[in-house]
């Protein structure tokens, strides 16, 4: 789809994405669907072609004073719904970058960003007893000398295996809660880190997620990202360094969102499609009382759709153009997660068993699309964000 809001740099990105979707991962979507934890060898190719596209729109921070439409990341919501149209597993499962490249950005100071911002860099948060609620990680991050010594685990890391880098959320002081968390870069190969297992997923199954364990695991001091270790006695100074790592998700938000976007548009083509093979005749534009139950159904998800892809495209534009987006961000993917999923689910059974079969990736829609709906904050979790901000309310005011 061609959005008429966007200028002529990402509608260009919008075509050249479809295209790597169409021929680069939908041929293999089902191979690497089946064959879990194999490293899909042929997302090289994507790679290569979003590098190139990326230089030839020269979307960057410069850009954003020029044009006003969009920067770096309505750029990548942009790639990234065109590729999840394609398949949402294998984008996962693409060599050269991950969630924790965004925690890099978002936290890291100048030297730490050239250093490790071009490096596939996954994201350790989740642990057995942290999930949405992150502020209370345990595991421990205790300053000896010029290293760092990390102990704990960390649960359903998206390319934990494959990556070159975790970005890994720890404690400084488990007592003093959220205002003692911060983020370390461990790079693949130190001694005391290890991946434990790879987990068997419903879905997005090109994409490995992992157990990731941290045993007496000994970092360089400045792997610290950020770079100020000190736990702040001033309070409003301590809140301010955790939002600074928070601030992660108002990046990654709209880039999951967008995922869902791409994968929602991506049911109701294929079903259209399905649809057109039985004879059935679109009647858009007519009235609603001489429109078939199913064309009614596909026109209010379409509807929803375009309002979650608006709500997406604004949170970025408003990153892009250093504003505020947390409620933004979390309005977005709330309502880009459940939409996916409720056009996932509904076209698969519109189309019934052609739906419901392998012959089709229908049904493989489905499987991905939930996952979209829980990582980077439930759907509980994002209307909580919202609400806070629409109230004014603070967390412990509001829980």
């Amino acid at each position: 789809m061609i959005h008429p809001l966007l200028p002529n740099q990402l509608q260009k990105t919008q075509e050249t994405m479809r295209m790597a979707a169409e021929f680069i991962l939908r041929p293999i979507s089902r191979k690497y669907d089946k064959a879990e934890h194999e490293p899909p060898v042929e997302m090289e190719q994507l790679n290569q072609a979003a590098a190139a596209q990326k230089k030839d729109s020269e979307i960057g921070d410069d850009s954003v004073k020029s044009m006003d439409l969009g920067g770096r990341n309505l750029w990548a919501v942009i790639s990234l719904e065109q590729m999840c149209w394609g398949d949402v597993g294998l984008f996962l499962a693409r060599p050269g970058t991950g969630l924790g490249n965004a925690a890099i950005m978002a936290v890291g100071d100048n030297e730490q960003k050239a250093k490790w911002g071009k490096r596939w860099a996954a994201m350790a948060i989740t642990e057995p007893g942290a999930g949405s609620d992150s502020k209370n990680i345990s595991t421990t991050a205790v300053l000896d000398g010029d290293e760092w010594v990390l102990d704990g685990e960390k649960i359903y890391v998206t390319d934990g295996d494959r990556c070159d880098c975790v970005v890994v959320w720890a404690t400084l002081n488990k007592s003093m809660g959220k205002t003692a968390i911060r983020s370390f870069l461990v790079e693949k190969g130190t001694p005391g880190f290890s991946v434990a297992r790879l987990e068997k997923k419903l879905g997005i199954r090109a994409s490995d997620t992992a157990t990731l364990i941290f045993d007496n695991c000994r970092i360089p001091r400045e792997n610290l990202l950020g770079g100020k270790e000190e736990i702040e006695t001033d309070i409003n100074a301590a809140k301010k360094s955790f939002g600074g790592a928070m601030q992660t998700f108002d990046n990654t938000r709209p880039m999951v969102a967008g995922m869902a976007i791409g994968l929602g548009q991506a049911a109701l083509d294929m079903t259209r499609a399905l649809l057109a093979e039985e004879g059935y005749e679109q009647n858009y534009g007519g009235s609603m009382h001489h429109q078939t139950a199913i064309q009614s159904e596909l026109e209010m998800l379409e509807a929803e759709l375009e309002a979650a892809r608006l709500l997406v495209y604004k949170s970025a534009w408003m990153m892009d153009n250093k504003m505020p987006n947390s409620k933004e961000a979390s309005m977005g993917k709330a309502k880009a997660g459940r939409i996916g999923n409720k056009i996932s689910l509904k076209c698969v059974e519109i189309c019934s068993m052609q739906g419901f079969s392998e012959d089709h990736l229908l049904e493989k829609f489905s499987r991905d699309s939930k996952i979209l709906d829980i990582f980077e904050g439930t759907q509980q979790i994002q209307q909580l964000i919202v609400a806070r901000q629409v109230l004014g309310k603070s967390s412990q005011d509001l829980k």
